[in-house]
């Protein structure tokens, strides 16, 4: 069978930016990764991860390409099937390209259906809209909370006399 996958960049701007994509449920996150690197133009040398996501597009189980861990439990993306995370039921993933520039996309299978033969896979389907030049900025909570203060416990790291510790304490 083969998925079709809409893929959103995650942006603040009125332009919808997406690719529709196909490829084979037996191919794995990494290709899906593949081609949505090739596609969106960026050249796939840095760092990106999967990330299982609910219908609200809330961040779940993380599907690397590198592991990095000291665990053995991160599941990488070159043995990580499609039709083992995504089906029916489970439809959506969040893709993370680049951690310093935090590139976000959010990839929906839109359907199933017989291989075509003749057709190779993957294969780009539809193109809308120009990647800009440098990733959307990301607004976080800390950012929108305009009372946020790191060092909000009053503590002056100067004034060595009221800190909780004896000054030769080895």
């Amino acid at each position: 069978m083969i998925y079709r996958f809409r893929v959103i960049l995650d942006n603040d701007t009125d332009e919808d930016i997406f690719r529709d994509l196909e490829i084979r449920e037996t191919d794995t996150l990494e290709d899906l990764h593949n081609i949505i690197t090739q596609s969106f133009g960026f050249d796939g040398t840095e760092m990106a991860s999967f990330y299982i996501s609910n219908d609200h597009w809330e961040q779940g189980e993380e599907i690397s390409l590198f592991d990095l861990s000291d665990e053995d439990s991160t599941r990488l993306m070159n043995e990580t099937s499609l039709d083992s995370v995504i089906h029916e039921a489970q439809t959506k993933l969040i893709y993370v390209y680049d951690f310093f520039s935090m590139w976000t996309f959010f990839v929906e299978l839109a359907e199933i259906v017989e291989e075509t033969e003749g057709n190779y896979y993957p294969n780009l389907m539809f193109v809308q809209g120009q990647v800009p030049d440098s990733a959307p900025q990301k607004l976080f909570e800390a950012d929108e909370d305009d009372d946020f203060d790191e060092f909000e416990d009053g503590l002056d790291i100067d004034d060595y006399d009221s800190l909780d510790f004896e000054e030769n304490w080895n």
